[in-house]
Formats: structure tokens, C-alpha cells, sequence
């Protein structure tokens, strides 16, 4: 019965037994039922109560507890899979399954040196003798054994298709043909010696070994996985070199660390190569067993051809399917979870793999290749789980532990192959002393054999007499048996062994070579014993034949490593790969944006003409410029009101000429929702904080709103404003409440206001508050944010004339300048006496204000100029207008270093130095700063910043960067500062 076979099993299966009830076996003992038969019936059905008391019965049935018998069986059942299924041994690293296909190939001759043979046929053999299970679970076995993708060190050669890295299933069994590797032979050599325990198979009919006596620790070389029940494992590959110089240092030094230990081997080393990431991982899976490492597959950029780069995949990590791998990237890039990759293909041969990712001009290869890391199966991890049966028992083992076990288990293979051979070597020895003293004794051995009636009657009389034995007994003593002694009287019995050899032996023997040759023989075989004896004695003996047979080892197998440990924690930000540099973004009428690198654009002097710009399609021009650096975050507003956000490295790369993508590409905007502004925030997020955002509107509204109600915003966008219809945001810039607000209509007027005049907004909804009186027909087109001046009207009016005669005189201009003047409605102008520290504080904190106009005319005013007022007032003269110089289109505060990029409708750029223009009263129409043809205005100026030393040592030299692009009906962009929202008016104050 079960329950007596589960009685019956031995201490080491009742302590995993044990184990597993802990874990699996309920403990609710089984109810017993009450009651007796009440119908007596004796047929078998139920009785009575239905309490579920069992039928009576003749004696052929034994009742039994349900409980007791699910878990006797569970427990056979999970014994039969830990111990025979699915966990390896940590001695030869083999599964059954596995030890009985090798088994079986060593003892049909299949070896590395022989012809391949068919694998049909060895999973016969391997079914028929020693493992009754289904055909498919041995070739599989099998199949992974020859695998080189799979084991670091193959145990078997084949001939045929046996699968691929791309998971391609292996061809049938009857095509395919096999033989061992040579390792192999490592693995199975000596086992005819004793040097390990055979048990019966499963019909007794056959002998198994219970273990190879392994040479190397093949567990630990090429690692193995199993689910048994309850438990598992999952043993890493590791490099046989480095695993065969940590077994020999644990044999030759007395005491190895931990530390040292992983100066040896630091890790596993996968068949796939590829590459670990740090060293946590693989340094807990050595200390305890249990790890979690982190594989990166081996990936390099390169140039395909011009303006083309591609990612080119050579390795990938351990047990990832290829095939799997890029069916997930075209998964990823179809969802467009990963963008920037144009193709993806493999080119692997029998040369080696060859996965090519084919990137997008504009892609940026590191962050998609940062991308596949973190999306895709290029980057995986491996948990390592090293358990092992151990002494029969299964167990958590480190390194240390795997390898003190295998030593162990190879001193045993050690000492018990020299006792086998000792044994053999004295067997001879002891036959060739019976022949020794037979040769001596000649002449009274022919004499005894000739009167002996029969052979049996001729060995009875050869053991029953002493012979003399004084010439051997140097030869008896080399044996060192203690069974075989010279007695004291220098005589000698033979055994029946020695009595059969002496009448089979030959009469070629009897002459003086053949003599000569029964001593020699005895002489090297005395050698022998008595080395073997040492052997045996010697437990340093032992391991110094232990370390030879792995230098041996290491020699003939030994490989470099294939997998690099890199110091990285495979948690790498897409920013972080990005260099920090200047970009300058454009986007154009037509909704297409880009970034290019402000270095590719070169300054000119004022009234230069410009490259010729390449004639544009369907009247598409670039609309908005800005710099900003490639981790700067911008923002998007949209026509609808809605917030948008994105790095500036994620922005579509180009060139001057080229078109750049389509913003309703880059953000989920509906159907026609077109991006009005755009607003780089501030590098240094630490002044977020304390910094507002400043919203004006073409209808002259603003609104002031914490930054914060900016900064987290997901891909979907935010709320910024409800526009009314008709009204459009014109700009959105960052302030705090000591800056001063400065709103510039295109009829040339403008109006400066602190920021406190304007509330802070806590809706999101609203348009603001009025901040200019427009004049009919006129529009705000742009917004600046000014430092706050505390000078009075009589000091500004005094600094302005001072400075303005200095410039002269600078200049050498003896001409008269246009009166400089506060305001038209003859604010006090009276002067007062500045001393040289007064003059010299309001000259470093003097701020200017470039107004440029449509056809090319522009000047410096400075701040001063532009009083102070409360906000929703007409305004004072910000740029006399005519027809001559055409409307206002750009007016925003400048530094003399600074440079400017202004552009046409027609799509030809200019960039020019800031000092090249001059400084001029307010009400004035400026001077020319760009030539424009007859038919071309300008339609947006953009602050580049201070120019470069190379802008400098080429001033004069100008590139062409324009551009050609189509106009997709996004809608239209305003010229500066590109199209705002519309607003809904709130209610507010006027001045």
C-alpha cells in the first residue's frame, strides 16, 4: 500500500517529506465517522445515516482515510520530481534525464571521436533501458545539451537542425544524428572504476550510475532550471576557467574569502555573451545563492550611409528569443512607444548575429537605444536561484558551497578509482607471484601436474603444498597484502587463483625472457601498489591529483569570457544621454517644427541681405524662433487653450534647409487645434518656485498664474486658457512681482505696468484682466517683462540726456539726435543734478528696448523712456509708424551683446549683432536693419542671446538657412511670438 511505502522510505526522503507537509499539507486530521450500519444489508450500498461512515465489506476492501491518502500520494508524487525529475545534482550537474542519455551514449560507443549516429536511436536506448518516459521530453533534453546558445560548454555534438536562437523548433528526431562532445568524456571518465554507485534500473534489468564521476563542475559551467513542486531552481552559467582556478584555490589555500573568491570568479559568463550591469546581482547570487542579475545585449551605432545612422545588435541576452525580441521592438514602434526607428531587420548568418535598427534622421541613438534597454527584451534579468540536491536532500547553495561539494565528491571519485585500481593491481600481482614461485619450482610443478589425475586434482595438490618462496618474497613484500604473506619458514601456499594461472600457463613463459618478464612486471605493478597505498594515505595526495586532472581540464576546455560586466545599474534617464547644448527652435506657418544647433548659424552685419531664401510653397514661412538648451522643458499653447510640454532634445532634429515634423505629429492635438505659443521654461528649476507666468492676449488682456500650475503635465496636455473667439494668445513669459510688464501693439503704442497690478489667478479658465486700451483695429503683438525702475521722471529725463550726449560723442556724431521724452502727454521733464554714483547705478540697471518693424526698420529705446504706469491704459509711442517702415511687429528688452535672427515671409533668415543697431529715442521710426524685397516683410524677430567667439570671428560670413516647407491646413501662426489663444474676458480693473 502507499501509506506503507511512504513508512518505509528512508531518513533522507522523510526530512523533504517533512519539508513539503510544512508547506502543502493540511493538518486538519480527518473526522471519523459515527454510527454503524443500520441496514446490514451487506451489498455495499450506504447503510444508513449518510454520515459518510464506510460500507461494510467481505474483507477485500480496507477502509482508509481520503486525507491520509491525497497526502501520501501528493508526497510520493513530489519526492518523485525533486528527487527524480527536476532538480540537478549538485555533484555532476545533470538531471536524471540527462546522466541516463550520456550513460547510455558512453555505453553504445557513440563517442566524440566515432560517427554520428541517429538521435532517434539514442532516445530509444535512453526509453527502453533507463528512463520510461515520452520520446519528446529526452529529445528536447537532448537537443538543449548540443545547443550552444543554450550551454557554455556543449555535452553533445550534433549533425542536423537543432533549433536556433530565433527559437526555431529542432527537426525531427529522425532526421537529426548526434554524438558526444568531448566534455562529455570528461564527465563519464573512470565510471568503469568503481568510482561511483550504480543502482537498478527502473525494471531491474539494467545497472545505472547514480552520478557521473564528473571532472569539472558541470553544474556550475553550464547551469541549469527546473520547477519541482514547492520549490525551484535556476543555476546560472559560469566560465570553466575561472571556476576551475577557484576550486584549486580553495584546495591549496587554507582559508579564501569571500572577497578573493570574487576576484576569481565574479559572475556568471552566458553562453550569449552580452553584458552584466553591475555587480550587486551577480555578488549576491555568489555570497547566497539568490540574485537577480542584469543582462544588456552588445549594441553599437554606426554610420549606414550619409545622414543615417543605425543601432546594430551583435549579442543578446541569455535565454531571449530573437525572433521574440524584434517582433517586440516593431510592437513598440507600432504603438509608438519607442520612436525614431525608421527599420528594423536581421541580417545574422552562420558569421554571426546581426540585427540592424535602422534609425529615423532626426533620432537621437542613444535615447532609442536607452529605449530598447528599458522597452524591449535587449535588456533582461536573470534570478538566479542556485538550488541542488545535496547529499539527496535539495538545497539553497552558494558558490562556495557548489564548489567545497564537488571537491568533496571528487576526492571520493579519487580515492575510490585508487582503490579499484590497487585492488586490480594486487589481483595481478598476486597471480603473477603463484607464477613466480611456479617458474621457480619448475622442474616439481611438471612432475606434480604429470601424476595428477585430473586438472582439478592437479590445483588441488598445487594449493595444499608449501612451496618454497625465499627467491619471491622480495617480489611478495612489493604486493604489501596483508592476505599474502611468506610465512616464517620461507614457504608460500598458493591460492586457487594463482593454482588456475600456473596450469594455464604457457610453456613460452618457462624460458628465461618469459621468467625475466614475470619479474619486471611484478617489479612496476609493486610500483604501483605502493603508490597507490600513498595515495590512499595521503589526503594531499588526493587533492594534488584532484587540481591536476582540472589543470588538465582547463587546458584542453577552457574558453576566454564572453560576458563584460559594465559599471551601470541599467537604469539610465533618455536626458542623461543627451549632451548639453544650445538649440535654435523654428517652427513654421505651417505648424512644422525642428531644432537645429545655434552654432550652424553664423552672424552678419546690420543691412546685410541675406542669402537668397529659397522660394517657398503655398506661402509657408517660419513664424517662431527661440533658443534654448537641449534640457530646457518648453511649452506648447495651443489655439483651444490647452498646455503642452516637452524637452527640447525630443524635438525633431534638422538641418537649415529642412523642413522639420509636423507639430500634430509630436502632440495629441484634435482636429484643428494648431499650437499658438511657445515658451521655453527656465533652465535652473530651482527659481520655478518663486516665479509666475504672465499671459497677453491679442484683445490686450493679461493674466498672471504660478509657474507650478505649469510644471506637471502629462502627454495629454492641461488646461492653460478658455480663449474667447476670435482672441489668441500673443505671448507667455515668466516673472516674478518686482518685473514690470511692457504690452506692444501693432499700431506702434505701449504700456508698462508692474506684475503686482495684475492678481494671481487660481482658474485656469479665465482671460484676465484688460492690460492695454487698444486702438481700433490694432492688436498686442508682443509681451516683455522689464526690471523694475525706482527712478523719478526727473532723473530718467536727465540720465537719458546724458547718455545720449555720451553716445554721441563716442560716435563722433555732431549731428543733433531726436529729443528723447518720457511720455507725449508732457510728463515733468524738468532736470536735476545726478552725481557720477546716481548716474552710474541707473546706467548698469538701464534696460533697451528693441522695437523692430514689417519692413525691415528697427531701433534701441532706452527703458527709461517707457514710464510706469497702472495697466489698461492707451499706452504712450512706442515706435513712430509710417508707411515707409509698415506696422510694429516686435518689441522686447535686449542686451548689447546680444544677437537677434529676424525672418521674412518668404523664408529668408538674417542674424544680426544687437550693437549693430542703433540706439534711438522712442518716438522715432529707426533706422534699416534689413533690406527686404518689395514684396517680403518681416514676420518674426527672435533673441538669440550673447554672440559666440566663432560668431564674432565670422562676422561676416553668412550661411543660408532657410527653409521649404507646405502648409498642411493647420491653421495660422501670428507673426513673433507665433499665435496665442483665445480668451474669455474676466472682469477687471482699468487705469
Amino acid at each position: 500500500m502507499l501509506t506503507e511505502k511512504a513508512e518505509n522510505q528512508n531518513e533522507t526522503e522523510d526530512d523533504i517529506v517533512d519539508e513539503i507537509v510544512e508547506e502543502e499539507a493540511s493538518e486538519t486530521p480527518a473526522e471519523e465517522g459515527e454510527g454503524g450500519d443500520e441496514g446490514g444489508s451487506g451489498s455495499g450500498s450506504d447503510g444508513g445515516s449518510g454520515d459518510g461512515a464506510p460500507p461494510e465489506d467481505d474483507g477485500d476492501i480496507e477502509p482508509i482515510s481520503i486525507e491520509e491518502e491525497m497526502k501520501t500520494s501528493y508526497l510520493d508524487y513530489a519526492m518523485s520530481v525533486i528527487v527524480s525529475r527536476a532538480l540537478p545534482d549538485v555533484r555532476d550537474g545533470l538531471k536524471p534525464v540527462h546522466r541516463r542519455i550520456l550513460f547510455s551514449m558512453n555505453e553504445n560507443g557513440y563517442d566524440y571521436n566515432k560517427p554520428y549516429r541517429k538521435s532517434a536511436r539514442v532516445v530509444g536506448d535512453v526509453i527502453g533501458k533507463y528512463h520510461p518516459h515520452g520520446d519528446q521530453s529526452i529529445y528536447d533534453a537532448l537537443v538543449r545539451m548540443e545547443q550552444e546558445f543554450s550551454m557554455r560548454l556543449p555535452l553533445l555534438d550534433g549533425q542536423g537542425n537543432f533549433g536556433s536562437v530565433d527559437g526555431d523548433p529542432p527537426a525531427a528526431m529522425r532526421y537529426t544524428e548526434v554524438r558526444m562532445a568531448k566534455p562529455a568524456q570528461a564527465l563519464l571518465e573512470d565510471i568503469d572504476r568503481d568510482t561511483v554507485d550504480f543502482q537498478d534500473n527502473y525494471d531491474n534489468s539494467e545497472r545505472e550510475p547514480v552520478v557521473l564521476p564528473a571532472r569539472f563542475p558541470n553544474l556550475l559551467v553550464n547551469g541549469a532550471n527546473g520547477i519541482a513542486v514547492g520549490m525551484a531552481t535556476n543555476v546560472p552559467p559560469h566560465n570553466l576557467g575561472e571556476l576551475i582556478d577557484a576550486t584549486q584555490a580553495l584546495i591549496s589555500q587554507e582559508e579564501v574569502t569571500d572577497e578573493e573568491l570574487l576576484q576569481i570568479v565574479p559572475g556568471p559568463d552566458f553562453p550569449t555573451g552580452a553584458l552584466i550591469l553591475g555587480r550587486n546581482g551577480s555578488t549576491s547570487a555568489v555570497m547566497t545563492g539568490r540574485g537577480s542579475i542584469v543582462m544588456r545585449g552588445r549594441a553599437a551605432v554606426e554610420e549606414i550611409r550619409k545622414d543615417r545612422e543605425a543601432i546594430i545588435i551583435t549579442e543578446i541576452p541569455y535565454q531571449v528569443n530573437k525572433a521574440s525580441m524584434i517582433e517586440k521592438i516593431a510592437d513598440l514602434v507600432r504603438d509608438k512607444t519607442i520612436e525614431g526607428i525608421a527599420d528594423l531587420r536581421d541580417e545574422s548568418d552562420r558569421d554571426g548575429m546581426r540585427v540592424v535598427v535602422e534609425l529615423k534622421r532626426d533620432a537621437v541613438a542613444e535615447v532609442v537605444l536607452n529605449q530598447l534597454y528599458r522597452y524591449s527584451q535587449l535588456q533582461t534579468s536573470f534570478g538566479a536561484n542556485m538550488l541542488a540536491l545535496n547529499n539527496g536532500r535539495p538545497q539553497l547553495m552558494n558558490l562556495r558551497q557548489m564548489l567545497e561539494a564537488f571537491i568533496a565528491f571528487r576526492e571520493e571519485v579519487v580515492t575510490r578509482r585508487s582503490k579499484f585500481e590497487l585492488n586490480k593491481a594486487r589481483d595481478r600481482a598476486h597471480v603473477l607471484v603463484g607464477l613466480a614461485i611456479a617458474v621457480t619450482n619448475i622442474d616439481e610443478v611438471i612432475a606434480l601436474i604429470r601424476k595428477a589425475p585430473s586438472p582439478q586434482e592437479a590445483r588441488s595438490q598445487l594449493m595444499g603444498r608449501a612451496w618454497p618462496a625465499s627467491d619471491v618474497a622480495e617480489l611478495v613484500a612489493l604486493i604489501d597484502d596483508p592476505l599474502h604473506r611468506v610465512a616464517d619458514d620461507g614457504t608460500y601456499r598458493l591460492s586457487e587463483a594463482q593454482a588456475r594461472a600456473i596450469l594455464e600457463l604457457r610453456l613460452q613463459r618457462l624460458t628465461a625472457m618469459g621468467r625475466d618478464e614475470i619479474g619486471d612486471e611484478l617489479k612496476t605493478l609493486g610500483e604501483q601498489i605502493a603508490d597507490l597505498l600513498d595515495i590512499l594515505r595521503s589526503r594531499a595526495r588526493v587533492m594534488t591529483i584532484i587540481q591536476e586532472d582540472l589543470t588538465a581540464i582547463k587546458e584542453e576546455f577552457a574558453t576566454p569570457r564572453r560576458s563584460e560586466y559594465v559599471e551601470d545599474d541599467g537604469e539610465v534617464d533618455d536626458e542623461s544621454l543627451i549632451p548639453q547644448e544650445d538649440m535654435v527652435v523654428t517652427v513654421s506657418h505651417a505648424g512644422y517644427i525642428k531644432r537645429v544647433p545655434l552654432s550652424t548659424y553664423r552672424a552678419q552685419r546690420r543691412g546685410g541681405k541675406g542669402r537668397a531664401g529659397m522660394s517657398t510653397k503655398d506661402e509657408d514661412f517660419v513664424s517662431r524662433i527661440f533658443v534654448a538648451n537641449t534640457h530646457q522643458p518648453v511649452l506648447f499653447f495651443s489655439t483651444t487653450g490647452i498646455v503642452y510640454k516637452m524637452k527640447v532634445w525630443k524635438l525633431p532634429a534638422g538641418s537649415p534647409q529642412s523642413k522639420g515634423k509636423a507639430l500634430v505629429n509630436l502632440l495629441p492635438l484634435d482636429e484643428g487645434e494648431t499650437i499658438a505659443d511657445i515658451m521655453a521654461l527656465p533652465s535652473d528649476e530651482e527659481s520655478w518656485a518663486d516665479l509666475n507666468v504672465m499671459f497677453a492676449t491679442s484683445f490686450g488682456n493679461v493674466r498672471r498664474n504660478d509657474l507650478s500650475d505649469f510644471v506637471q503635465i502629462n502627454r495629454n496636455g492641461k488646461i492653460a486658457m478658455k480663449p474667447s473667439e476670435g482672441e489668441r494668445i500673443i505671448g507667455v513669459e515668466t516673472c516674478n512681482e518686482d518685473d514690470d510688464v511692457l504690452l506692444t501693439s501693432s499700431s506702434g503704442r505701449a504700456i508698462r505696468f508692474p506684475v503686482d497690478k495684475v492678481r494671481v489667478f487660481r482658474s485656469r479658465n479665465s482671460t484676465g484682466v484688460r492690460g492695454i486700451k487698444l486702438d481700433e483695429g490694432a492688436s498686442v503683438i508682443s509681451l516683455a517683462i522689464l526690471r523694475h525702475s525706482d527712478a523719478t521722471p526727473a532723473e530718467r529725463t536727465t540720465y537719458l540726456k546724458q547718455a545720449a550726449a555720451i553716445r554721441r560723442a563716442a560716435a563722433g556724431d555732431d549731428n543733433e539726435i531726436e529729443d528723447v521724452s518720457l511720455d507725449e502727454d508732457a510728463e515733468a521733464t524738468e532736470e536735476v543734478a545726478l552725481s557720477s554714483e546716481r548716474y552710474a547705478e541707473m546706467g548698469g540697471k538701464e534696460q533697451f528696448i528693441l522695437a523692430v518693424s514689417e519692413n525691415g526698420y528697427g531701433k534701441r529705446s532706452s527703458a527709461y523712456e517707457y514710464r510706469v504706469s497702472g495697466r489698461g491704459g492707451k499706452g504712450i509711442i512706442a515706435m513712430t509708424l509710417s508707411e515707409r517702415n509698415g506696422e510694429l511687429i516686435a518689441a522686447f528688452p535686449v542686451e548689447e551683446s546680444d544677437q537677434i535672427m529676424l525672418v521674412t515671409n518668404n523664408g529668408t533668415l538674417i542674424r544680426c549683432p544687437v550693437d549693430d543697431i542703433r540706439v534711438a529715442g522712442r518716438n522715432t521710426q529707426g533706422v534699416t536693419i534689413f533690406k527686404t524685397d518689395d514684396d517680403a516683410k518681416v514676420v518674426s524677430v527672435a533673441h538669440l542671446g550673447e554672440a559666440s567667439d566663432e560668431d564674432e570671428n565670422d562676422a561676416e560670413e553668412a550661411i543660408d538657412v532657410t527653409e521649404e516647407t507646405t502648409i498642411d491646413g493647420s491653421g495660422d501662426v501670428a507673426p513673433d511670438a507665433a499665435d496665442g489663444d483665445n480668451a474669455a474676458d474676466e472682469s477687471g480693473e482699468e487705469s
